[in-house]
């Protein structure tokens, strides 16, 4: 029964959310790391991601049941129960909000806690509604590394911005690109992202702006000083491959659109992993 309410807080996420939250927190640090700090902020951060991910799980169970990859999770096929998933969330929720607020500050915490409204009470209903719930859950998913950055700087500057912006940005690609590969999926359960409701066409052509803007705002955070320029030589290399990557979109037939959208989706893990080590470690390093 553990593993199923482990599943049920999407473990994958919670960690893609830690390694990108280790990334502000190590940027705003500048090798001044203080550990007991650090490990409040990802736990307490880390709960508060798991809890928004329940309660989406409780909210989708209808468009959960239809899709092929979403078919077999705990609150579709009853193994836990509503009333034990609100429970569950709730927990999860509370407990990481007080240790946000009782061992960070309240910067992190109201950040961490604009991500949980955002994706729970406005991206999860919209979006059955709006092609544009998409833009608005990534809102939600660029607060970590916001999160990380107050708990170390106490105040949000234009380094906690950029660093919103750089996951905003890497966020909409990765998104589209999962709509693209997943289109029958969303398409039977009425959802309308962009390539559903527009057309996989119009989703290629957002990815490659979407990917323009990622690269100039990632490379402003050296520009300004925050980061040192081995991140942005490491980042315009990335940044370019990746562009290469969406561009190769365009010269595919339809038949490929969903081999090209994996490649693009598993190379937007491969940018935000790497970008994210390679700003701890030029933070550390000399």
């Amino acid at each position: 029964m553990f593993k199923v309410y482990y599943q049920l807080a999407k473990p994958g996420i919670i960690y893609g959310n830690a390694i990108t939250a280790a990334a502000g927190f190590f940027l705003a640090a500048k090798g001044a790391i203080s550990w007991p700090l650090f490990a409040a902020m990802l736990v307490g951060l880390s709960l508060v991601v798991g809890g928004a991910c329940v309660f989406n799980n409780i909210y989708d169970r209808d468009i959960d049941a239809s899709m092929a990859r979403t078919k077999d999770r705990a609150t579709v096929t009853g193994q836990v129960s509503r009333p034990a998933a609100l429970i569950y969330g709730t927990i999860l929720f509370l407990a990481g909000a007080f240790i946000l607020d009782r061992f960070t500050n309240n910067y992190a915490l109201l950040a961490a806690l604009v991500g949980f409204i955002t994706y729970v009470l406005i991206y999860t209903p919209l979006k059955r509604k709006t092609v544009h719930a998409t833009l608005i859950g990534s809102i939600s998913g660029a607060t970590p590394p916001v999160v990380g950055y107050c708990a170390v700087a106490g105040r949000f500057d234009l380094a906690a911005g950029l660093l919103f912006l750089i996951l905003v940005f890497w966020q909409m690609p990765h998104f589209y690109a999962i709509a693209v590969r997943r289109l029958q999926d969303y398409a039977a359960a009425g959802v309308p992202v962009l390539p559903v409701a527009k057309s996989v066409k119009n989703a290629k052509v957002q990815i490659l702006l979407y990917i323009i803007g990622f690269i100039a705002a990632a490379l402003l955070l050296a520009v300004y000083g925050f980061a040192k320029y081995t991140y942005a030589v490491v980042v315009l290399l990335l940044g370019l491959w990746w562009l290469a990557l969406s561009l190769q979109g365009f010269k595919k037939n339809p038949a490929d659109d969903q081999i090209w959208a994996k490649k693009v989706f598993l190379f937007s893990l491969v940018v935000i992993t790497i970008l994210s080590v390679t700003m701890c470690l030029t933070a550390v390093l000399p």
